[in-house]
């Protein structure tokens, strides 16, 4: 890089450490205002947050791998999550927001009592804290070692790096750099650097998406040229079924590399059967963090619009364009960063290099906040130090996200390829989703079904996805078998063990007053009425899902010249959002109070 460049990116990291520095003082108070920002989070704020969250260094990498490799289709693999991302809106975002836990980990003894309440948290806090959030940590940052190889950044400063560790040593060295300021400032720092943060990446994939489309020569020849590229690939369909032609209404042929049983599996399964299927994980923190439920349901909006219309498409093109600028790249992960080496002017490049950062700091900076909230509040003052201070739990919280960091940094180590790894991602976390989502609105489950659930969906994960033995291949098949075996085996447990004690569930009831019939003893005895319609909650989550998957493929299909599925698509979306905004005008009645307003 040139030395402009290298200006700019240093005046970026200057720019962040002082905004970290100077939020310090707002998360040095207590275990909440270190965590959840003393609960006074903006909507605005905590949405772009999340969106800032999902999107990492390693995000355009994986879009270019995906769409070489497995075509626009292929991206299903994510955009299923859109469904449990709308359900999370009107479903979840308030119950959470209700239930006034710090993480998800702390529901668990919310909603469940005794010693297996206790045990369920405390291995839940730990599997999600170190295996899963530093694999997580650990494809982020080797994400970043193919960025810092690809653009020969010690080149540029004249060091031979031919060794692998000295890139990763240099990408460690951002992540320390993003560990003093997420460290010191707790969410506060981090959410405040992810607005910024954000923007500046999303603008960053603007710039390489314009010179891209510049390099091939506008988005007509890109179109024309892609098919050249991949002649037995149909790599610009946006969906991987063929609906008419010659081999009958519905066909699945000339995909690229997406099978049958994956694109089913993504549609009717994963959305629902991985571990943030009611929307726990880093969001819960931003939920938590809001000021009243009101405000999480508008930063659950805010994320969904952000992460799958806006800033989707840009990473498409380009992961098209260097489809035709480098059909024969061994590394198709690798496109990105090679065409922004190749055509990005001086001062331009610097500027993306900087948005590439503020992706992978935002990414990591929560990342680290948040695995240090498992060991902090649910591992050491729920199981080490109930009496602990506020000051000494603060402590704990930083001193535990230098070893989130330092162990993310092992599993950087060990990590080859950022789509391997983001599907043993997946992997590892699917099967649960289902007990998850039930814990909510049915009494019967209980913290033995979680807890198989939980450690099930890891082992099995890890089995199918690893072993030399066992691994199902095509990630389709995998989904399914993880998912009908680990409900399966949850189920069986739920049967053979006694529910939750009366004082239990009614506590859970009293505190998130969820809806539907799962709780109707609950409702009778306590007397109060849900603080949900989950009937019209439904309608609206039906009417969100055809506005937003209809707004996320009418711009993808105006973009690539794909009429026929643009308009149908912008006329679902016309017809989600009338519908949306029909079902908002609805008045909510209250429910009668059993034994009390059946008198009236």
């Amino acid at each position: 890089m040139h030395p402009i460049d290298w200006l700019i990116v240093l005046v970026y990291l200057i720019l962040t450490m002082a905004m970290g520095l100077y939020l310090s003082r707002k998360g040095s108070k207590s275990l909440a205002d270190f965590f959840v920002s003393g609960r006074s989070l903006p909507w605005w704020l905590a949405g772009i947050s999340m969106a800032a969250t999902t999107f990492s260094i390693d995000t355009p990498l994986y879009i270019t791998g995906v769409v070489a490799n497995r075509g626009i289709a292929g991206n299903w693999e994510w955009w299923t999550f859109g469904i449990s991302h709308v359900i999370m809106i009107y479903i979840f975002a308030k119950m959470w927001r209700r239930s006034e836990v710090l993480t998800d980990a702390e529901l668990t003894e919310l909603r469940y009592g005794g010693d297996m309440g206790a045990i369920l948290r405390g291995v839940k806090a730990f599997i999600f804290a170190i295996p899963m959030n530093c694999i997580a940590i650990g494809y982020a940052m080797l994400a970043m070692v193919k960025v810092v190889d690809a653009l020969e950044i010690w080149q540029s400063l004249g060091i031979e790096a031919g060794d692998n560790n000295l890139k990763l040593f240099s990408v460690v060295g951002v992540s320390i750099f993003v560990l003093i300021y997420a460290g010191l400032a707790g969410l506060w720092g981090v959410v405040a650097t992810d607005f910024f943060q954000f923007f500046l990446a999303l603008f960053g994939a603007i710039i390489v998406a314009y010179f891209a489309l510049g390099s091939v020569g506008g988005i007509h020849s890109l179109v024309e040229q892609v098919p050249i590229a991949y002649p037995d690939q149909d790599i610009l369909s946006l969906l991987p079924v063929n609906f008419g032609g010659g081999e009958g209404w519905i066909s699945f042929s000339k995909t690229a590399g997406i099978t049958a049983s994956t694109f089913f599996a993504y549609i009717f399964l994963q959305w629902w059967s991985w571990r943030r299927s009611d929307g726990g994980g880093e969001f819960v923190q931003r939920f938590a963090a809001a000021k009243n439920e009101a405000d999480a349901e508008k930063a659950a909006w805010t994320f969904n619009i952000m992460h799958y219309v806006i800033r989707t498409w840009p990473w498409i093109l380009v992961a098209l364009a260097s489809v035709v600028l480098y059909p024969d790249l061994a590394d198709k992960e690798l496109g990105y960063p090679k065409l922004m080496l190749d055509f990005l002017p001086v001062g331009i490049l610097g500027m993306v290099v900087a948005s590439l950062l503020a992706a992978f700091m935002s990414t990591v900076s929560t990342s680290i906040n948040w695995g240090a909230s498992f060991i902090t509040n649910d591992l050491y003052l729920r199981f080490v130090k109930p009496t602990a201070t506020q000051t000494e739990l603060v402590l704990v919280g930083r001193l535990s996200s230098v070893l989130v960091t330092v162990l993310g940094a092992i599993a950087a180590f060990l990590a080859t390829d950022v789509a391997t790894v983001f599907r043993l991602v997946i992997a590892i976390g699917t099967g649960s989703g289902l007990v998850l989502i039930l814990r909510w609105f049915w009494w019967r489950v209980n913290a033995a079904a979680e807890l198989s659930a939980i450690v099930g969906s890891f082992l099995v994960g890890m089995v199918t996805s690893l072993s030399p033995w066992f691994k199902i291949e095509d990630f389709g098949w995998r989904i399914i078998f993880i998912t009908i075996s680990v409900t399966c085996l949850w189920v069986i447990v739920l049967v053979f063990t006694p529910p939750e004690s009366e004082t239990t569930l009614e506590t859970f009831y009293q505190k998130v007053r969820p809806g539907g019939p799962g709780w109707s003893r609950e409702r009778m005895k306590t007397g109060l009425f849900p603080a949900q319609d989950l009937g019209l909650d439904l309608q609206r989550v039906l009417a969100s899902i055809f506005l937003l998957l209809g707004l996320l493929l009418a711009t993808g299909g105006f973009l690539l010249l794909q009429q026929a599925i643009a308009w149908i698509s912008l006329i679902v979306a016309v017809v989600g959002g009338v519908w949306l905004r029909h079902l908002s005008k609805l008045k909510i009645q209250p429910t009668p109070r059993p034994g009390l307003d059946d008198q009236i």
